[in-house]
């Protein structure tokens, strides 16, 4: 490994200095490498691993457009895996933490119909008038008038955020007193 390193630290060295037949030999050594370690964490993220080759283009080009930054004194390789981590971390940033489940799966869990029956407008009305006026705004806009929580705010003239905050009290005082029924 100690040998590898060394040789990689000569080569970027030499890129540096103007050799292109050093670069290439540096490139064409690292993306094995490279390739490895991001399928390696794509499966650790538990993610896919076909797209590690999107990854290895990421490190290599940011490898390309920083070269000039690495420290000539300093070894190679931790300037490249610092530089490989962290695109892979941005990656899995951009996909985010998704599950699929295909709903065939539980095609027979599923009810056909409403298991109970919805309450009449008049009880709904009813329990919504035991709310502070404000809950009670937004949830008449957002649950009976179907608005948006950014139409909402605009209607109110509150923001984004206290209007999930309204919904969120009135929704929990609401399930509060049905349950007490």
């Amino acid at each position: 490994m100690r040998g590898r390193e060394d040789e990689w630290t000569d080569l970027m060295r030499s890129a540096n200095a103007g050799d292109n037949a050093a670069y290439h030999r540096l490139l064409k050594a690292v993306t094995p490498v490279l390739r490895a370690a991001a399928r390696r964490g794509l499966a650790r993220a538990g993610q896919p691993v076909d797209q590690s080759e999107d990854i290895v283009q990421d490190i290599l080009f940011a490898v390309h457009l920083k070269r000039h930054t690495w420290d000539a004194n300093a070894p190679f390789a931790p300037w490249l895996f610092a530089i490989a981590r962290n695109k892979l971390i941005d990656a899995l940033r951009r996909r985010g933490r998704r599950i699929f489940v295909n709903i065939d799966d539980f095609a027979e869990t599923l009810p056909g119909e409403p298991a109970e029956e919805s309450l009449p407008a008049s009880e709904v009305a009813a329990h919504l008038n035991t709310l502070p006026q404000r809950q009670r705004d937004v949830l008449q806009s957002i649950a009976v008038d179907s608005a948006s929580i950014k139409e909402t705010a605009v209607k109110l003239s509150m923001t984004e955020g206290a209007v999930r905050v309204a919904l969120h009290r009135g929704l929990t005082g609401l399930a509060s007193r049905l349950r007490e029924e």
